[in-house]
C-alpha cells in the first residue's frame, strides 16, 4: 500500500504541476488567447520565458535532487505553481502573464523535475525501468484525461451572463490551482527521502556524465521527442480551423488526446522492459513520422485527421513513458540519476525557448489549414532526427554492454 500510494503522488504532482502552464492552454487555447487579449506569437513569448528559466533552472536542480530531501522540495514546488494559478485566474496583463510563465519556470522545474525523475528510478528498482516510467507517464496521462474531462465538462456548465463571458475559463483554472495545492500536500506525506543522498556536489558524477557518449543522445532524443509533443498544443485549434468547432467542441478534441496518454505510456514502458528502450524510442519516431504526413495530407483535404491525430498521440506518448527509463541502459549509476537528469533535461527541453513562438509564428503567418500543414511537416521531420539519435543510442549502449557486460549489469 505505501508503494501505491507513492506512485499515486508522483503521478498526481506530475502532472498536476504542469495543468496550469501547459495543459490548460492545450485544452483551451482559443478561449484562454481571447480572455488575455492575446495571440499565438505572444503566448509563445510567454512560452519562451518559462523556457530560459527553466533552461537555467535544469542544470542547478538535478545536483539539488542528488542532495535534498526531494519531497519536500517538490512540495514548495507545487504549492508556489498553485498561487501562480490563482493569479492567472484574474486575467492579468500580457506582461504579467509572461512574468508569471518566468516564476513557474523556477517553481517546476529548479525544486521539482529532477527529483521527480529520481523517486521514480528509485520506485522503479533496477529491472523494471521502463515500467516504472511508463506507469507514471501513463498514469499521468490517465490523471489529466480525468481532470481535463471534468475541466471541460466545467467549462460547458457555467452559464455566462453579461460582463462574464470568460467566468467558466477562470472556474477552471481555480480548479487546476486547487489540484495542484493537492498534491503538494500529498507528496510531502507519502513520499520516503531518497534511498542514497550526496554529502555534496558530486563532480565525480557530472564529469562521467558529460563524459558518457550515450547521454547526450539521449539528450537529442529528448529534444526530438519534446518537439512533437509540444506539437499537439495545436490539437484544438487544428480542430477550430480545419474542421470549424466551436471552442467547447476543439477543446474536447484536446482532451480526447490525454485518454491514449495512459494506454500508450504504459505499453510503450512494458515493451522496453522486453525489447529494450532504444528499439521501443526508435518505433515510435517511426510511427510518429507517418502519422504527421497524415495530418498534412489531411488539412489538404484528405480524409486522414483523426487517424493521424490518434496515431501522432501513441507515438508522442510512448516516447513519454520511456525515454527517462533509458538512464539505466546508458550506464548512470543511481546516485547519479539527479545530475543525468539534469544534463538530459538542460538540453532536451530547450524547445520550451523556441517552439513556441516558432509555433505561433507559423500559425499566425499561415493562417488556416496551410499554417497546420507547415507545423505538421516539420514534426514529420523532427521525428526523423529523433530516429536517427535513437539508433545511434542503441550502437552505443549495445557496444558498452559488449564491452563490459558486468559492469553494465550493475549499473
Amino acid at each position: 500500500m505505501s508503494r501505491v500510494l507513492q506512485l499515486i503522488a508522483l503521478v498526481m504532482a506530475g502532472e498536476a504541476i504542469f495543468a496550469l502552464p501547459f495543459v490548460l492552454p492545450r485544452v483551451f487555447r482559443p478561449v484562454l488567447l481571447d480572455a488575455l487579449a492575446i495571440d499565438n506569437t505572444q503566448l509563445g513569448y510567454a512560452f519562451s520565458l518559462y523556457g530560459i528559466v527553466a533552461l537555467l533552472s535544469y542544470g542547478f536542480g538535478g545536483p539539488l535532487a542528488d542532495r535534498f530531501a526531494v519531497r519536500r522540495m517538490m512540495a514548495v514546488a507545487l504549492w508556489a505553481t498553485a498561487l501562480g494559478g490563482l493569479w492567472l485566474a484574474t486575467l492579468p496583463s500580457y506582461t504579467a502573464l509572461v512574468t508569471l510563465y518566468g516564476l513557474w519556470g523556477a517553481s517546476t522545474i529548479l525544486l521539482f523535475w529532477a527529483g521527480l525523475q529520481r523517486a521514480t528510478r528509485e520506485w522503479g528498482g533496477a529491472d523494471t525501468q521502463g515500467r516504472a516510467f511508463g506507469l507514471l507517464d501513463g498514469g499521468r496521462g490517465l490523471f489529466a484525461a480525468v481532470v481535463s474531462t471534468l475541466a471541460t465538462v466545467l467549462f460547458a456548465w457555467i452559464p455566462v451572463a453579461a460582463g462574464s463571458e470568460f467566468l467558466p475559463l477562470q472556474a477552471v483554472i481555480v480548479v487546476y490551482s486547487l489540484l495542484t495545492a493537492l498534491a503538494g500536500v500529498l507528496v510531502w506525506a507519502v513520499l520516503p527521502d531518497p534511498k542514497e543522498r550526496v554529502p555534496g556536489i558530486q563532480w565525480g558524477h557530472i564529469v562521467g556524465t558529460l563524459r558518457n557518449p550515450a547521454v547526450w543522445l539521449q539528450a537529442v532524443i529528448v529534444v526530438c521527442a519534446y518537439v512533437t509533443y509540444k506539437g499537439t498544443d495545436d490539437l484544438s485549434l487544428l480542430a477550430k480551423d480545419v474542421l470549424g468547432y466551436s471552442d467547447v467542441e476543439a477543446a474536447i478534441v484536446g482532451t480526447l488526446a490525454f485518454w491514449i496518454r495512459p494506454v500508450a505510456a504504459v505499453a510503450a514502458g512494458l515493451v522496453a522492459d522486453r525489447f529494450g528502450g532504444w528499439k521501443t524510442i526508435a518505433f515510435c519516431f517511426g510511427l510518429l513520422i507517418a502519422a504527421n504526413l497524415a495530418i498534412v495530407n489531411a488539412t489538404t483535404g484528405i480524409t486522414l485527421l483523426f487517424p493521424g491525430i490518434i496515431a501522432s498521440c501513441i507515438g508522442v506518448y510512448g516516447l513519454r513513458g520511456v525515454y527517462f527509463a533509458l538512464f539505466g541502459e546508458a550506464g548512470v549509476p543511481v546516485a547519479a540519476t539527479g545530475t543525468a537528469v539534469g544534463l538530459v533535461s538542460l538540453v532536451g527541453y530547450t524547445p520550451d525557448i523556441f517552439f513556441g513562438p516558432t509555433m505561433g509564428s507559423i500559425l499566425d503567418a499561415n493562417p488556416g489549414p496551410t499554417g497546420h500543414a507547415h507545423l505538421f511537416t516539420m514534426l514529420a521531420a523532427v521525428a526523423a532526427a529523433g530516429m536517427v539519435a535513437a539508433l545511434g543510442f542503441g550502437a552505443v549502449s549495445v557496444g558498452r554492454q559488449r564491452r563490459s557486460p558486468a559492469r553494465s549489469n550493475a549499473a
